[in-house]
């Protein structure tokens, strides 16, 4: 009797498992078949997902389609003043949704050009109807810091965090920071806001809000603020609200190194003596932008047997700035330049080596070291902004601190 009342147990803890996992089985299989994307469920119909080959067109696509009696021409007509088929690239997805019963027809067709827009071009009705939908996006703040493991577009790329802000973050420090003398070790905090689109795909980064970096000792903030509230004109400031945007930039060439240094007696690598070296050298690849430090007038541009092609700018009564070496000048002389305006391309022309540019600056008159000289600072913010901008950078600057632990 007992070893039926254990058979009994048995087969009902299998018949209980088994009901189980079928509805399991069927809760997920509804879950599945209710998914929806681009405002679609699709359940109701047959799909089709695939990307552009070579040699496809949005015609020879749709021709492989049973469209029924829809002229792939008239098609391309009635769309074409949402969606121009001439757009559709190489490698890009598409979606087709095609309907459930025999025909099998296809009833809508959608094209997505990047991860935040789509073209949907709806079959369904006698009128063909096009239209161009945004997926939503979401901004996310986020925090990091501590310390450098190499580079600043190491350190981001560990950090899962778009290269694209290593360049706007160098832009913001130029004036203050040589990114090129920034040591492993050295601290360093972020707080910058990111976009996904639908809440999930990363879509890069929007916007920094707060930064600092060491740089030989010192710890160097930057905060946007923009003292006319109003205004869509923001510039960058240490924690005493002082601009971090100096009159001239540090190089005339980002992420470049100093191949040599401003010497009153330098052995000369190409005509083999000792003679004084009046600037500073940047070696970089062939062909790289060269930007003028400080806005100016062309004085002049021209070519010479140990300078080969250069440029050299006067900024006001003060200062002048020479570049060497080009293997392009791309400026005219007499004309005005901005700060950080590509002026020529590096090369080896003149005495030169190898491709670098030699960095001069005069004060008064008399040649100097740029990289000694104490240089002017932009303008100061104005008093009537400082309390709100102090206010504004409070949470901001503590929480950079407590992520790099200062």
């Amino acid at each position: 009797m007992k070893q039926v009342f254990a058979l009994i147990i048995v087969l009902f803890s299998i018949l209980s498992c088994s009901k189980t996992d079928e509805t399991l089985d069927d809760k997920t299989s509804k879950t599945a078949s209710k998914k929806v994307e681009f405002g679609f469920t699709y359940a109701d119909f047959n799909v089709v997902h695939d990307t552009i080959k070579k040699g496809d067109t949005f015609g020879t696509i749709l021709q492989k389609q049973n469209i029924g009696n829809k002229k792939v021409y008239d098609i391309i007509e009635k769309v074409k003043d949402t969606f121009d088929v001439r757009i559709m690239r190489f490698d890009k997805p598409y979606t087709l949704l095609r309907s459930r019963h025999k025909k099998n027809e296809l009833q809508v067709f959608i094209y997505q050009p990047n991860a935040l827009n789509y073209y949907v071009i709806d079959l369904r009705d006698t009128t063909v109807t096009a239209y161009k939908k945004t997926r939503p996006i979401k901004i996310k703040q986020r925090t990091i810091g501590g310390l450098l493991k190499g580079s600043l577009s190491e350190t981001l790329e560990s950090a899962r965090v778009e290269g694209a802000l290593a360049s706007r973050i160098s832009k913001i420090f130029a004036w203050s920071i040589d990114f090129f003398k920034l040591k492993k070790g050295d601290r360093f905090a972020l707080t910058f806001t990111e976009r996904y689109i639908n809440d999930t795909i990363y879509d890069g980064v929007d916007s920094l809000h707060a930064a600092f970096f060491e740089y030989k000792g010192k710890i160097i903030y930057a905060f946007p603020f923009a003292q006319n509230p109003s205004s869509d004109k923001v510039e960058y400031y240490d924690e005493d609200g002082k601009t971090l945007k100096n009159f001239f930039l540090k190089t005339p060439i980002k992420f470049s190194r100093i191949s040599s240094r401003f010497s009153s007696n330098r052995f000369h690598p190409v005509q083999h003596t000792w003679k004084a070296h009046k600037g500073t050298d940047y070696a970089a690849p062939y062909g790289t932008p060269i930007t003028t430090t400080a806005a100016g007038v062309v004085e002049q541009t021209g070519f010479t047997t140990g300078n080969g092609n250069f440029v050299k700018v006067k900024h006001n009564s003060t200062y002048s700035t020479q570049y060497l070496h080009m293997s392009r000048i791309l400026v005219r002389r007499g004309q005005h330049v901005i700060q950080g305006q590509v002026i020529g391309r590096v090369g080896s022309t003149g005495l030169a080596t190898g491709p670098h540019v030699c960095y001069r600056f005069w004060k008064n008159g008399v040649q100097v070291d740029a990289l000694k000289l104490k240089l002017p600072n932009g303008e100061p913010m104005n008093s009537s902004s400082k309390k709100r901008f102090l206010k504004q950078i409070e949470p901001l600057k503590r929480e950079l601190d407590s992520v790099a632990n200062l």
